[in-house]
């Protein structure tokens, strides 16, 4: 009789286990689909034709097809390859130098024999809370720096970002064991070889996470290029993307603009909803493969150190 009533409590048990994981799987597909539709919907609209958008609304797939938004995005491709590469090279370049320098800040604030560590971290903390604004800012890269129409004005102010410093050193202090670093001072290790060959190593996980941050930060941003940048040559991508949007939707709103040009013998079939998707994908780029590359440290990067153990 008890034998018989613990296989029915381990079968009841196993039942709702079986229940709780189709449940889960049914809500993760759920939040999958939540984010993947909306890309997919970008993207059928952007193959859309524009009156039919207006007209009909935005569907999953295109009612009628039509290439006349990237028609218009890519009538000076050598413009957006140009772009493309200046965002590219802006990404690897800024994303590697801001780890070097955000790990070489952290791991020593992360060290409790490090002299004036408590000053240090004062500074880097105080720089989240305040700043000195967007004009001593613009003007110490200008007229200071020289930096104007550089692309290195697309990289240095986003370097060093104070919030990583503090999830780095987070890590550093709860993750690499003290007695790790003390058995290799022991051996005669110095400090550069324990921080490259032993805590490095121990840190890809960090490491990973606050890299796809530094990516996403320099992709996307396209405020660096509209306040340092004059030249063609140097704007970044999405820049691009909204300095063209900006100037359709101005000849679309400027009755006078419009006119001249249909007197001029031009065409005024210019879309609007559909190149704002078609500027989306395009702006999307290589950026959307970097996901699987950093996916399998991301998670662990967030939650490893921030209990200790």
């Amino acid at each position: 009789m008890a034998q018989s009533q613990s296989r029915s409590k381990s079968q009841l048990h196993y039942d709702s286990s079986k229940l709780g994981q189709s449940l889960l799987h049914v809500l993760f597909l759920l939040l999958s689909a939540a984010c993947i539709l909306p890309l997919v919907l970008v993207v059928a609209v952007s193959f859309s034709d524009e009156t039919t958008v207006i007209a009909n609304g935005f569907k999953f797939w295109p009612e009628k097809f039509s290439l006349r938004a990237y028609d218009l995005v890519f009538l000076d491709y050598m413009q957006i390859i140009r772009s493309y590469g200046v965002s590219l090279f802006v990404t690897v370049v800024g994303t590697i130098i801001s780890l070097i320098l955000v790990s070489l800040f952290a791991y020593p604030l992360s060290r409790s024999d490090l002299k004036y560590r408590g000053f240090f971290a004062f500074l880097i903390f105080f720089t989240m809370l305040f700043n000195g604004g967007l004009v001593p800012w613009y003007l110490v890269y200008v007229n200071y720096l020289h930096l104007m129409d550089s692309i290195w004005a697309l990289i240095l102010p986003l370097l060093l970002t104070p919030f990583y410093v503090i999830i780095m050193r987070t890590f550093f202090s709860t993750t690499i064991p003290s007695e790790l670093l003390e058995s290799a001072k022991i051996d005669g290790s110095g400090e550069w070889y324990t921080f490259m060959r032993i805590v490095l190593p121990l840190s890809l996980p960090v490491l990973a996470t606050i890299g796809l941050f530094n990516t996403l930060n320099y992709w996307n941003d396209w405020f660096l290029s509209l306040l340092y940048i004059d030249e063609s040559k140097n704007v970044s991508v999405q820049y691009l993307m909204y300095r063209t949007l900006n100037s359709i939707q101005y000849i679309l709103s400027n009755s006078a603009v419009a006119n001249g040009i249909s007197q001029g013998g031009g065409s005024l079939d210019l879309p609007s909803k559909t190149l704002q998707m078609a500027m989306a994908v395009v702006g999307i780029g290589p950026i959307i493969f970097a996901y699987p590359f950093f996916q399998k440290f991301f998670v662990k990067g967030l939650t490893l150190g921030a209990v200790k153990g």
